[in-house]
């Protein structure tokens, strides 16, 4: 008896679970069904702002922005010359007309304006030649300054000898010679007008040849040096030669 019942009860147990089952998928597709059909029946309850963004295209990208202006070209006119390194250049074509060039002509001498030749325009008749400078130069004797003679002059050793007229050789000290002792004695020396030898004094040379050279350069005689026609005093250098070989 216990497992009729449990067979029965199992029947229908399986029978109310088949149509609870079938029953319960009908609704859910209804549902489904509802669900999906409101939204294509009452369209006005959407969100129309969701809508719009949905089915409006996105806008455009903006444009790109403008190149920049370009820097106006400056058109440089080359104006041809005729000259070419200070050179009159080769025509590349024969001009068609060829001018000519006149000059006007100068009135004559005795027409400018009533003057002379070389005087002021705009001068009267019979005026001096160069204008008023011209009449006060040409009729006052001009007297050229006359530049002073200078006491004394410097001249150089070459132009000292050649003026030399009487030379004096010196004695050769003996010390001197003894010791084998040569060169030159250089002296300034002073030449006054007359030609006679004034203060000599010693620029180089052996002590021991200086004293001889002195005492022999005193009687020395000059021609007068002339400066503008005058005779002036002169300096200069005198230099005296003590050689072994000379003496």
């Amino acid at each position: 008896m216990f497992e009729d019942s449990l067979i029965e009860s199992g029947g229908r147990l399986k029978t109310k679970r088949g149509a609870t089952t079938t029953i319960s998928f009908v609704l859910q597709a209804l549902l489904v069904g509802v669900l999906v059909l409101l939204p294509l029946i009452f369209t006005e309850a959407l969100p129309k702002q969701q809508l719009m963004t949905f089915l409006v295209a996105p806008p455009p990208p903006p444009p790109p922005p403008p190149p920049p202006a370009a820097t106006p070209v400056r058109v440089v006119k080359q104006i041809q010359s005729d000259l070419v390194n200070g050179q009159l250049r080769t025509p590349t074509k024969i001009p068609q007309k060829v001018q000519m060039i006149k000059e006007e002509e100068s009135p004559p001498p005795e027409m400018a304006s009533g003057g002379v030749v070389g005087g002021v325009p705009g001068g009267v008749p019979g005026g001096q030649m160069g204008g008023v400078i011209g009449g006060i130069i040409s009729s006052t004797p001009v007297a050229v300054p006359k530049v002073a003679t200078p006491q004394r002059v410097r001249v150089s050793l070459g132009v000292s000898q050649g003026l030399l007229i009487k030379k004096v050789q010196p004695a050769y000290p003996p010390l001197a010679r003894q010791a084998r002792i040569q060169g030159t004695v250089l002296l300034q020396a002073e030449i006054s007008k007359d030609g006679a030898i004034e203060n000599l004094r010693l620029i180089s040379g052996h002590p021991m040849l200086a004293p001889a050279a002195i005492e022999a350069v005193k009687q020395w005689r000059y021609k007068p040096y002339m400066l503008n026609g005058e005779p002036v005093a002169v300096e200069t250098q005198v230099q005296v030669n003590f050689t072994l070989s000379g003496g």
